[in-house]
């Protein structure tokens, strides 16, 4: 079977089934733990791409378990695409914030409004920089280098928000 080009929330799901056969449910709360603060995937892609990887011959199906729950495990195939694709460039940053964007259309915001938008996107920042702190902690503290390194990053990007939250024109 020829072997396929992966995007990266495939490569994510592969890379995180290099930890083991997981079933969706799994993978998704994976996800969120591992990669959450810096990289976020939603149910409906994991979902849409655990079949495409199965056909791609890049994970196998294992035996339905409660409530039909299938895990899925990597194959020697899915391995080597996972790892072509750490040699490809990463390509640019795909910049979206919400608030930014907002913030750029501030003249048709009422007062309230942009106080409102900050108040809720200061205490969003705040209280995930404390959790990407926290998990950069334990990352450290379980020796995992790598992981500590992409939990820095997010720990870097709350703290440019907040940072820049206090320099938003307030009316």
């Amino acid at each position: 079977m020829p072997d396929f080009q992966i995007n990266p929330t495939a490569a994510a799901l592969l890379g995180l089934l290099h930890e083991g056969p997981m079933t969706g449910g799994q993978l998704m709360a994976a996800a969120e733990r591992r990669l959450g603060p810096y990289w976020s995937m939603t149910r409906s892609q994991v979902y849409r791409e655990l079949p495409v990887l199965a056909e791609m011959g890049y994970v196998r199906l294992g035996k339905p378990g409660p409530r039909s729950s299938q895990p899925y495990a990597i194959t020697a195939s899915g391995k080597r695409a996972f790892g072509r694709w750490l040699t490809e460039s990463p390509g640019r940053d795909a910049l979206r914030n919400p608030v930014a964007l907002r913030v750029a259309f501030g003249q048709q915001h009422s007062t309230e409004q942009l106080q409102t938008l900050y108040t809720t996107a200061n205490q969003y920042h705040s209280e995930a920089l404390a959790m990407a702190k926290e998990q950069a902690k334990e990352a450290k503290k379980n020796d995992d280098s790598y992981g500590a390194a992409a939990l820095e990053f997010a720990v870097a990007y709350h703290k440019a928000a907040l940072s820049w939250l206090k320099t938003v024109p307030s009316d």
